[in-house]
């Protein structure tokens, strides 16, 4: 009996025992999941950017433009930064109470600047779109804008489905324009390239048949160089140029949007587009591609 007594107690710790351990495990494992859990949560919650009110107090705003793409955004034979996008740029950051301070920043880099926290703001020839719209917020836009077609005048490309694999056309990375030969021309042969001058190079050198990119630039760049003709000068739907910040930057948001419709009342952008593009487009395109206070037909 007192053997069988013996037996029984120590049943009982063994199963206590086992109990506190295996209560022990659980409370462990519940507490890691909840640090994993806070730990996932904050990164998703951990933005790289500057307030408006943070970018105030620097007395400085980043803006990411580009340098080689007249006449939007190019650095003059000063070292200045001028064009379209610049001329707004300075605008924004006077009326902020800041210094411009400009970033050099090409079509495949544009989201990234912004998730890194390099830049601010983009002002670099932006098209919105539903894809990038998942990465970075846009403002209100500015300019109207479509894809277009420039080719030598000798040999005029006036419609992509006339060309096989065997006539390579020429883009820039990151740009809408490869997106939408990507998916509305698979079968035909892309020659990629980082940068407006290496694109504009390229061409020039017969590396392409033709060059696919922004109305705007291809409309440009055949009035500023002889022996090219934009052979199509509306392809895809029509789309619109506009700022962009980082995700979920609220404030500095809110701060262009008011902004663009500030300078909407005083017709700013036609004015920009006087001093920045009309001595490439004309007087004609004037109300085809700017737009005041945010607002597009």
């Amino acid at each position: 009996m007192k053997n069988l007594k013996t037996l029984a107690v120590l049943g009982l710790t063994a199963v206590v025992s086992l109990g506190l351990v295996a209560c022990g495990s659980s409370t462990q494992a519940a507490s890691d999941t909840t640090d994993a859990t806070t730990a996932a949560a904050s990164a998703e919650t951990d933005q790289v950017y500057r307030t408006l009110d943070e970018i105030k107090e620097s007395g400085e705003i980043n803006i990411g433009v580009f340098s080689d793409k007249s006449p939007f955004g190019y650095v003059d034979e000063k070292g200045d930064y001028q064009g379209y996008d610049v001329y707004f740029a300075n605008r924004l950051a006077e009326d902020l109470g800041v210094k411009a301070n400009f970033v050099s920043t090409e079509a495949a880099n544009r989201i990234e600047y912004l998730q890194t926290g390099k830049v601010d703001v983009i002002l670099a020839n932006f098209t919105v779109t539903d894809e990038r719209k998942e990465e970075v917020d846009f403002a209100l836009p500015y300019m109207n804008v479509s894809l277009g077609v420039v080719s030598p005048a000798d040999k005029v490309v006036t419609n992509l489905d006339d060309l096989t694999a065997d006539d390579p056309l020429i883009v820039i990375s990151g740009t809408t324009a490869e997106t939408y030969l990507i998916e509305n021309y698979p079968n035909l042969t892309l020659q990629k390239y980082d940068t407006y001058a290496n694109a504009k190079n390229a061409l020039e050198n017969g590396n392409g048949v033709a060059w696919v990119n922004d109305n705007t630039e291809v409309l440009a760049f055949a009035s500023e160089n002889e022996g090219y003709q934009v052979g199509i000068a509306t392809l895809g739907s029509k789309d619109t140029i506009a700022p962009a910040v980082t995700k979920g930057n609220q404030t500095l948001l809110d701060g262009i949007n008011e902004e663009i419709k500030s300078l909407g009342e005083e017709q700013f952008f036609h004015k920009d587009y006087e001093e920045t593009l009309v001595t490439t487009y004309g007087a004609d395109y004037v109300n085809e591609l700017v737009v005041e206070g945010g607002v597009t037909e």
